[in-house]
Parts: structure tokens; C-alpha cells; sequence
């Protein structure tokens, strides 16, 4: 029904995605003459989130972080398990109340304490289930035999 656009910059923060900064603050910077087009996307997106707050984008060692008592990181990744839970709360407007299930899926799905801090925000909306994973190759697999198969279009973006 609705989607964030977070390869250009919606939604929260990721491993190496930025999500949605200060509209003023990103202008300032573009035109600043500091950066070129695409230095400013690459702090956006590929050097943006954990990357840029943390120096890393794997989760398993920032839980380990976590673990010795990283005080930082933990703000870090607690922020950012928050700013799911906030995109997970004002999508759930468009359903009026009526959600049977919140999903949590990924690769960072396997973080309990990632996936604790969400679903201790969003459980009111609905059952939260967790299936850790990349699915995305099969996803686009089962979507191309349909469309060699006949029974749906391929659908053309430009």
C-alpha cells in the first residue's frame, strides 16, 4: 500500500544507508562546493548509517561492541532500531487499526537485541514476527519464473 524510498534517502538509518536527514542540512552541504554529486550519495547511501556513525556495517560485530559495553554503539544501534520502529508506526496508519502481524525479516533480524528494542515499540500494533534471512535472491527468482511462465507481466521502471 506504501513504501519508503530508502535507497534515496526515506525511512531510518541503515548499516550504510543515511535515511532521512535535514532537508536544509543536505541543501547546505550540496552547495557548499565541498562536494561533487556523487560524494554527497556516497555519504547517503554506502557511507551513511552504522558505516558513518561507527566506522562498520556488520551487525554481529557491533552486538560485540555491545557486549564489552561500547556505550556508543549501543546508542547507535538502539537509534536506529528506534527509527524502524517509528517508520513501522506511521505506516500502520494506513491500515486504521486493523494489522494481524508486524514482520521483521533481514539479516539484521538476527540481532535479538536489535529486534527486542522494535518489537518493545511496535508489539501494540500487532503480533510481531521475526524471520531472520535474506530472501531477496529468491524473491526475484519466483517473481522471473512467473513472468516466463505467463502469469504475470514484467513490470518495466524507468
Amino acid at each position: 500500500m506504501d513504501v519508503n524510498n530508502g535507497l534515496h534517502g526515506e525511512g531510518p538509518y541503515s548499516p550504510e544507508r543515511a535515511g532521512t536527514v535535514p532537508a536544509g542540512d543536505l541543501v547546505q552541504l550540496s552547495l557548499s562546493g565541498d562536494y561533487f554529486l556523487d560524494e554527497v550519495m556516497e555519504k547517503l547511501i554506502g557511507k551513511g548509517g552504522l558505516t558513518a556513525y561507527l566506522g562498520t556495517s556488520d551487525a554481529v560485530e557491533i552486538e560485540n561492541r555491545i557486549g564489552k559495553g561500547d556505550r556508543e554503539a549501543r546508542l547507535v544501534y538502539e537509534g536506529m532500531a528506534y527509527q524502524v520502529a517509528k517508520e513501522i508506526g506511521s505506516l500502520s496508519v494506513l491500515f486504521g487499526g486493523t494489522i494481524d502481524a508486524v514482520i521483521l525479516t533481514g539479516g539484521l533480524a538476527y540481532g535479538k537485541e536489535f529486534t527486542g528494542w522494535i518489537e518493545e515499540k511496535v508489539s501494540w500494533i500487532g503480533k510481531v514476527m521475526i524471520f531472520p534471512g535474506e530472501d531477496e535472491m529468491s524473491a526475484l527468482n519466483e517473481g522471473a519464473l512467473r513472468v516466463l511462465k505467463g502469469e504475470e507481466e514484467a513490470k518495466v521502471y524507468s
